[in-house]
């Protein structure tokens, strides 16, 4: 029998991923990239600089960025039981979520994996990676868990 926050998680997952991904396509473009080379590219950070131009490389990037957003959203949903006000405000949560995910991923992931890429310094690429961020990934799950949690509750009562 799967766990009762499978499905939710599952939902904020294809939610914020959908968003997430669609968004990078459209930065992407504006700067060029086409949305094979980048998913490509996302599939180098766990396989390395070695992934091919093949198209099922791409696959394997869209896999492995469905998977990053599992964890994100899989983290919210164990998180936000213990601490009910991020329940009650899923909104201010969410954005400091995706705030704190943008942290995670632009300043401690990516020098990690890519040292030599740039860390974003203008602002237009601080602000469309905080926009991804926050609107697009921290909001949606903390509204998709905010609505679980509380249905979840009604119907307890």
């Amino acid at each position: 029998m799967p766990s009762p926050l499978l499905r939710p998680i599952l939902l904020a997952t294809l939610v914020a991923g959908t968003l997430d991904i669609l968004s990078a396509f459209v930065f992407a473009g504006i700067a060029g990239i086409g949305p094979i080379p980048l998913l490509r590219y996302v599939a180098s950070g766990p396989f390395g600089e070695g992934v091919t131009a093949t198209p099922g490389w791409a696959a394997v990037g869209l896999i492995v960025h469905f998977a990053i957003m599992f964890c994100m959203a899989a983290t919210w949903f164990l998180i936000a039981p213990r601490l009910p006000a991020l329940i009650r405000h899923p909104i201010a949560a969410g954005l400091a979520y995706g705030f704190w995910l943008w942290i995670v991923m632009y300043w401690i992931v990516k020098p990690l994996r890519w040292p030599e890429a740039p860390l974003p310094s203008t602002l237009y690429g601080i602000s469309n990676a905080l926009f991804s961020h926050c609107i697009l990934v921290g909001l949606p799950i903390a509204l998709i868990a905010a609505r679980h949690f509380r249905d979840t509750r009604l119907e307890r009562a």
